[in-house]
């Protein structure tokens, strides 16, 4: 078994030396090989041609890089007036013939080169990289955004929460994938392998992550699960070192503190929404004793709000919000709550949806907010971030797609009846100039 292996992967080196010796030799413009890779050649050689393309994009640098997407944009564009006319004979005819042709002149070329490029083992990566050197070419030339709708539009398809794998994130999972939730942890920092050990190992800890068949060594998004007795609502207390996890049979709510998206070439590709829905139903099996699903959430922006609110409101009320942040009791708690409860449910964009994003994405996946948190995190990026103020979302599989649908269609917030309560019973005026 030992000798075949090595035999397989000797070979398999072999292989690819040769294949890499063999693209090393193509001379020929990185576009000129685009255009190749568009005619009508060989499966076999369209994937010389692809391999020899990604092999020269690495060896580009940042100005030759921002030279090709030019040459994208520009070469592998629509041709606009060839779009229109046969859009015009479509809604003559309306016949199968001239839709197909207007679809296809209606695709900018560039798409056709990424999905050959694709078609290697490997280019998915490279291609999501390949995102990541786009976005820095759009902060220097906005009209390069138009390459990105390409990329949007086919990663949309590629990475379809349908062909995407769970998995379930324990100690005995490969060390290269443990380094990458280390280094991937977006809400709440892992500072060493300990701490990770204490976010997997204890029974009432527990990970999950998607990940894609292409990229199979490379999490695309992650969530991190504390089984606890009751709704917490302070990240410090499920953070702890030295707590005592509740008895197995006593944890019943399952608790989302931190999810973190890994892949910044898949800005704009949503997987919140499948993961946790995905991480809810193997909970339901695996731990039927969980009844409560909620997350305890951070609410960045908040903070910065409130400063602009301090600087607006009437002093009467600017020095009771003060003493309020000064305070760590009840009374002040009261006031914060008001205002936390407000921020989130309140405060809107332009477009009607909330202003925090964090609400936005768990109340458009469908939770409800369920509790706020006025001393919730205690932490220096706590504090510097909202004022320490923590939100519990609840989702309820019942009514997540009701929420959902309330929510998209005439944005209505849902909250429980506490939240609720507490926004009719002490409306509060702010300004709107920060929102």
């Amino acid at each position: 078994m030992l000798q075949s292996s090595f035999l397989t992967d000797l070979l398999a080196t072999i292989t690819n030396r040769a294949q890499q010796a063999s693209t090393a030799r193509d001379t020929r413009p990185i576009e000129e090989l685009c255009e190749v890779l568009l005619s009508d050649i060989g499966d076999v050689s369209a994937i010389k041609v692809a391999r020899a393309i990604l092999q020269k994009y690495r060896g580009l640098d940042t100005a030759q890089r921002a030279d090709f997407f030019r040459r994208l944009a520009d070469d592998f564009d629509i041709e606009p007036k060839t779009v229109v006319d046969l859009a015009q004979r479509y809604s003559e005819t309306r016949s199968a013939q001239d839709l197909a042709a207007l679809i296809t002149q209606a695709e900018p070329r560039r798409q056709e080169v990424l999905r050959r490029l694709n078609r290697i083992p490997g280019a998915t990566a490279d291609l999501v990289a390949m995102r990541c050197d786009l976005f820095e070419a759009i902060r220097a030339e906005p009209t390069l955004a138009r390459i990105d709708l390409d990329f949007a539009h086919l990663f949309g398809s590629w990475f379809n929460p349908g062909f995407l794998v769970l998995r379930r994130i324990n100690w005995n999972s490969p060390a290269n994938i443990l380094e990458k939730i280390i280094a991937y942890e977006a809400v709440h920092a892992i500072d060493s392998w300990d701490a990770l050990r204490l976010r997997l190992v204890p029974e009432d800890r527990q990970c999950y992550a998607y990940f894609h068949p292409c990229m199979p060594e490379e999490p695309l998004i992650f969530v991190e699960v504390a089984l606890t007795n009751g709704i917490p609502g302070n990240i410090q207390s499920v953070l702890a070192e030295d707590r005592a996890a509740a008895p197995a049979h006593q944890m019943d709510t399952a608790v989302f503190y931190s999810i973190s998206n890994c892949q910044a070439g898949l800005r704009g590709i949503s997987f919140g929404n499948a993961l946790i829905k995905h991480v809810v139903e193997d909970l339901s099996i695996s731990q039927p004793q969980v009844k409560t699903f909620v997350t305890l959430s951070p609410i960045p922006g908040y903070r910065a709000w409130l400063d602009g609110q301090l600087e607006t409101l009437p002093e009467a009320e600017a020095q009771t919000l003060r003493a309020a942040l000064a305070q760590t009791d009840s009374k002040g708690a009261a006031v914060l709550r008001r205002y936390i409860a407000h921020y989130l449910v309140n405060e809107k964009r332009p477009k009607g949806d909330p202003v925090n994003p964090v609400a936005r994405f768990h109340l458009g996946n469908g939770a409800i907010v369920q509790e706020v948190h006025p001393h919730g995190d205690s932490s220096e990026n706590g504090q510097r971030g909202s004022y320490g103020a923590m939100v519990n979302y609840l989702y309820d599989p019942a009514k997540i797609d009701r929420n959902i649908e309330g929510f998209t269609t005439i944005g209505t917030v849902a909250t429980s009846r506490a939240i609720g309560t507490l926004l009719k019973s002490a409306p509060i005026q702010t300004s709107k100039a920060d929102t």
